[in-house]
């Protein structure tokens, strides 16, 4: 069995800022690659940005700025969700990246080669906000569901297609011998009852003079690339893939996909099938994420009910933020207000694991007791159940784990209440046990809250703990 890892998020258009459903997404694929990496795994972790299409080009237009410039302003802006979120990724691709236009027309080549790319006049109803040409059975009253204020645009014109409807028994059959291919199962409920439906063919690309901001089609400069077919070969591109050195490719594809509910179309059937068309593995696995909502209603920039992660960031901090977000139920959607954020914040990081390292750390200095503790000692079934649940994707169980485990040792100083000892042998047979159990814990914690972690971990190494700074005031 390899020891490689390969994770990726999909691309956000950079049409506006970083929105906090994103942050939530590249924090999950965060976790578990970090995850992976304590189990001594070779990680490959990527994300990126989606710079093509109609959508981009407009806005570039509205802002009169040059729609190169204007989408590496915003590539800036979510290339800089690293430092501010200690995200881990290992590449940041984007689609305007001269090696990915490369693989993405290489791409193109392999499916018309297969006979999955032809040419048709064509007239659809399309979601510019989802830059996805949608059926009459996919509207409600009339709209596209996830962007109801946005009128749809018809579309006629001469477009390259893929035979999209050559893949509907294969991707049924693919489904079919990989169940656990799409996480949670009701997606893969739901895209297999789409399927059945029938698949229709999905246009692939855009006449030039109306929209000339995409990759050029192999031998015809008249059209550019729709921009889900080129978005969608970054998770391949970014490994090498159509460059002439495929060497990480082959380590490290196929691999692990993350994505939002509403891009479950585009990556458990579109992208498969593509994959299929060039000779290609499919995906390993592809997680399903909810929304991110705000008011019971989901964030949209149309909208503008969307949160500003850096904003959040600023507020409560950084491990805070990436606690919150990830002690959600990753699969349902999460309603996100201040008043909730400050209600976790203070319950479960400042009167939890805040004030339990600075009970124990205080009474271990004022009375100067020397610890003997180390992994060696941690509880194997702690660490069982933890590995079960993050093999599973439980990221928000995972944490109820290690947090229950927090809240034993709080009712153990309650009942031992070492501050009434005066014995300095008593004290330390109620805190070595308690520090030991807080060391073991947090060790777990790391792939979740990497800063706080280690600095806990490195406070508790000591023989002779020190009390350090307040890590979660109260707010």
């Amino acid at each position: 069995m390899k020891n490689k890892f390969y994770i990726t998020t999909t691309l956000p258009y950079v049409n506006a800022n970083p929105h906090i459903g994103f942050a939530a997404e590249i924090l999950r694929a965060d976790c578990l690659a970090r995850y992976k990496r304590e189990q001594g795994k070779e990680v490959f972790f990527n994300t990126g940005t989606d710079e093509h299409g109609l959508k981009i080009y407009r806005k570039s237009e509205e802002a009169g700025i040059d729609v190169q410039k204007y989408c590496d302003g915003y590539a800036e802006k979510f290339n800089n969700l690293k430092k501010a979120l200690s995200l881990s990724y290992d590449n940041f691709i984007r689609t305007t990246d001269e090696h990915h236009i490369k693989a993405a027309q290489e791409f193109w080549k392999k499916c018309k080669a297969n006979g999955d790319i032809y040419k048709k006049n064509y007239s659809v109803k399309y979601c510019v906000g989802c830059e996805l040409e949608l059926t009459e059975s996919e509207l409600v009253d009339g709209k596209c569901p996830y962007h109801p204020n946005q009128e749809l645009e018809l579309i006629e014109e001469e477009n390259y297609f893929f035979r999209w409807s050559n893949y509907q028994d294969k991707l049924l059959k693919f489904y079919d011998e990989n169940p656990n291919f799409i996480v949670p199962v009701h997606r893969l409920n739901e895209i297999r009852s789409f399927i059945e439906r029938g698949l229709e063919d999905f246009s692939i690309s855009r006449l030039k003079e109306k929209m000339s901001w995409g990759v050029s089609v192999p031998d015809d400069d008249n059209h550019v690339m729709y921009v889900w077919f080129d978005a969608l070969v970054n998770y391949i591109s970014c490994l090498g893939w159509g460059s002439g050195d495929d060497k990480k490719f082959q380590e490290f594809w196929p691999g692990i996909q993350v994505a939002g509910k509403d891009n479950l179309r585009q990556q458990t059937a579109m992208w498969q099938a593509m994959l299929m068309s060039a000779g290609i593995a499919n995906s390993t696995q592809v997680l399903i994420f909810g929304f991110i909502t705000s008011g019971g209603q989901k964030m949209s920039k149309s909208l503008g009910n969307v949160i500003n992660p850096y904003d959040v960031i600023e507020k409560y901090g950084q491990d805070a933020t990436r606690y919150f977000l990830l002690s959600q139920n990753p699969f349902e959607d999460t309603d996100l207000s201040d008043e909730r954020f400050k209600e976790i914040y203070n319950a479960d990081l400042a009167n939890g694991l805040g004030n339990l390292v600075a009970r124990v750390s205080n009474m271990l200095e004022k009375n100067e007791i020397e610890l003997d503790i180390s992994l060696d000692k941690c509880d194997d079934k702690l660490k069982k159940d933890f590995k079960e649940k993050m093999d599973k994707y439980k990221f928000s169980e995972a944490l109820k784990i290690l947090w229950a485990r927090f809240r034993e040792q709080d009712e153990f100083l309650s009942r031992k209440t070492p501050w009434k000892l005066k014995d300095k042998g008593e004290i330390k047979k109620v805190l070595e046990p308690v520090a030991q159990n807080l060391f073991c814990v947090v060790n777990l914690l790391k792939p979740f809250m990497p800063n706080v972690a280690n600095k806990v971990v490195e406070q508790f190494s000591k023989k002779q703990v020190k009390k350090g700074k307040s890590l979660f005031p109260r707010v």
